[in-house]
């Protein structure tokens, strides 16, 4: 599985263009809103014979969304999200209208990921795990051979995601950190949605929100 990480959008937003030997690709929280971001992310793929055949979000947010519907419409992929977030994508025009920023409407969801375990391209198989807290229907994404997480606003090198929009909430994204994410273990790479790339051993020995709830220093059940 090869992965390539594209800073787009003025929120400096990771879209993740995601592959095997196959050429299958995903593209995981597809963030182009500008036509200089779409030229980007289709030049990448198609001067590297990539066949697109999802793209997939973490989350609903507008600046992970918005180059979805350009994606379905240039590559006929299907478009994977949680149906608990069906009123974050509807909303992304909104959205981005509220941040001073203007982006297409998302698409309709076509897979729901609170209905399915896993997705697969090519001979690669990402395992759904749900990481409600920054929206309600957040997931992240497990690649179990190369211990590869995609975590999208759940969980970012030394901080977390913000929970202080509609639908978020401290005590589910706490809980979904400690009780889904760390276990999976201290060698895991994770690729968030913002910001660069860690590993869970790296953030539970240097991230304030873990460390302060392993130190007993505060409980995030409330």
């Amino acid at each position: 599985m090869e992965i390539k990480r594209l800073v787009l959008n003025p929120l400096m937003e990771n879209t993740y263009v995601v592959w095997d030997e196959t050429k299958e690709c995903i593209i995981v929280d597809a963030g182009n809103m500008t036509a200089r971001d779409d030229a980007q992310l289709v030049d990448f793929i198609t001067s590297n014979g990539l066949k697109p055949v999802m793209a997939v979000n973490t989350h609903g947010h507008f600046d992970h969304v918005a180059g979805v519907a350009h994606l379905k419409e240039t590559f006929g992929v299907e478009f994977a999200c949680s149906s608990k977030d069906k009123f974050l994508v509807d909303s992304a025009a909104q959205q981005s209208a509220m941040f001073g920023m203007q982006c297409s409407s998302a698409p309709a969801i076509d897979i729901d990921l609170d209905e399915v375990e896993s997705i697969s391209f090519g001979n690669t198989r990402l395992q759904i795990i749900k990481t409600p807290g920054h929206t309600p229907g957040h997931v992240s994404l497990f690649n179990s051979e190369q211990r590869v997480l995609f975590t999208g606003d759940t969980l970012f090198r030394e901080s977390i995601g913000r929970t202080d929009l509609p639908g978020g909430d401290y005590s589910w994204i706490m809980t979904s950190i400690l009780e889904q994410i760390v276990p999976l273990g201290d060698d895991v790479v994770i690729y968030p949605g913002h910001e660069a790339d860690s590993t869970i051993g790296h953030e539970v020995l240097y991230n304030p929100f873990i460390t302060e709830v392993l130190n007993n220093e505060i409980n995030y059940k409330g």
